[in-house]
C-alpha cells in the first residue's frame, strides 16, 4: 500500500509540474466541460476532461498489467 501511495504522489508531482504544458493541449477547456459565471462567482466542472483522463489512465494501467 505504501508503495502505491509513493507512486501516486510522484505522479501528482509530475502532473503538477507539467500543468502549464498540459494546459496548452486544451485540457480543462474541452467541449462538454461545464462552466458557469454569475457576477463575481464562477463554477467550473471539467466533465469531458475527467472522462478523457480516466480513459487514458485506465488504458495505461491495463497495459502495465499485461
Amino acid at each position: 500500500m505504501g508503495r502505491y501511495l509513493v507512486i501516486l504522489g510522484a505522479v501528482l508531482v509530475v502532473v503538477g509540474l507539467a500543468w502549464p504544458w498540459l494546459a496548452k493541449l486544451g485540457l480543462g477547456r474541452l467541449p462538454g466541460d461545464i462552466h458557469f459565471t454569475r457576477g463575481d462567482t464562477s463554477f467550473h466542472f471539467p466533465l469531458t476532461t475527467s472522462v478523457v483522463v480516466s480513459l487514458v489512465v485506465s488504458a495505461l494501467l491495463w497495459l502495465l498489467r499485461k
